[in-house]
């Protein structure tokens, strides 16, 4: 069984004990997290989708813990003018693990 879930703005396919990397959500580590934005839910032969989310189907996790990600360099550059500009960034994330999918 697995689902199609939407949360800050990206899709995972998920299933129950999956282990995901997700944008931060507002939730303490050991917090539980419920997903209702569900795209589609797959059951041995049946898959339903929703038009556009699932009636009824949400999919629960828990908070794992929350990071930041690898540093990314954004360096702007202007040949000929002397102008140059370092900037850095680290994309925050929470860790949640799949434990339980409604549908």
């Amino acid at each position: 069984m697995y689902a199609i879930i939407v949360t800050g703005g990206k899709q995972y396919k998920v299933q129950e004990g999956d282990v995901i990397y997700i944008e931060k959500v507002n939730a303490e580590a050991g917090e539980s997290v419920t997903f209702d934005q569900v795209l589609a839910v797959s059951k041995g032969d049946a898959f339903v989708t929703g038009a556009p989310v699932v009636a009824g189907a949400t999919v629960t996790g828990k908070v794992e813990k929350h990071g930041k990600g690898e540093k990314i360099i954004v360096f702007k550059y202007k040949p000929k003018k002397n102008e140059r500009r370092k900037q850095g960034h680290r994309q925050p994330y929470t860790k949640v693990t799949i434990e339980k999918i409604q549908a």
